[in-house]
Order: C-alpha cells, then structure tokens, then sequence
C-alpha cells in the first residue's frame, strides 16, 4: 500500500519545477546590478590623440569591401582607461567585410587623452562612428 508521501512525490516535483522555472528567475531582478567602472559621460571626454584623423589614417580598407564596393558608417564602443590606453573595443553596428575588424585594430592601436572629472583621469566608455567610403 502506497504512503500519503508516496502520493505526494509527483506533485512535489511538479512544483518544484514550476518554482525553478518561474519563480526563480523572477527573484533575480531584485539583484543589485553591478556597476560598471567606466563612466558613460566626463566632464572632459577621452579623445583620440591627433583627433579621429589620426585613428582613421591607421585603417587600412579590406580588400575584399573595396571589391564588393562596400561603403557606410559602423559604430564603435571604446573603453578607455584612466591613463588614456583602449582597454576594450566592441562593434555596436557593424558593416561587415572586414570593415569591422580594420576599424577595432585602428581603435586599438591609438592613443587617447583620458576622460577626467575634477580634474581627475577616470575610466570612460564613448560611442565612436566610423565612416568607411571609396575614394
């Protein structure tokens, strides 16, 4: 003969699966976020050092987008760090056919004056657009 526990054992399960896939994920939202270590504005915002001239001088065009005659605007987000180094890089809206890439190895290769607050170099984050046109 079956016990009351034994009975229960399904409907425990079905609830402990219900818990697990819809309460639980739920309770996560409470979580603090964390912080990010780069600010998104400075009161002197990093700039690249000989200006965006200078960055855009370092990319070299694909091959392959110059024979697809591959042009446009891609976006770049650059973190820059207290003493002006690029820390990461990440495409926000790419272009494609290596126009992304060329444009993140320009980024990283180039110096920037560091963002500061008060006078003080802190860790940034800005938004760059990239413009890519055959000449």
């Amino acid at each position: 003969m079956k016990t009351k526990t034994t009975l229960l054992m399904p409907f425990i399960f079905v609830l402990a699966v219900i818990i697990s896939q819809f309460v639980l994920p739920r309770t996560k939202i409470l979580e603090k976020p964390q912080e990010d270590p780069y600010a998104a504005f400075a009161e002197v915002m990093p700039s690249p050092i000989g200006g965006l001239e200078a960055v855009i001088k370092r990319i070299v065009y694909p091959e392959i987008a110059k024979k697809a005659g591959l042009s446009g605007k891609l976006y770049l987000l650059i973190y820059v760090d207290e003493k002006g180094q690029v820390d990461d890089v990440k495409v926000i809206k790419g272009l494609g056919g290596g126009c992304d890439e060329a444009a993140v190895k320009a980024v990283r290769e180039s110096k920037f004056t560091p963002g500061k607050n008060s006078d003080v170099p802190v860790k940034v984050k800005l938004s760059l657009p990239i413009t890519f046109k055959m000449r």
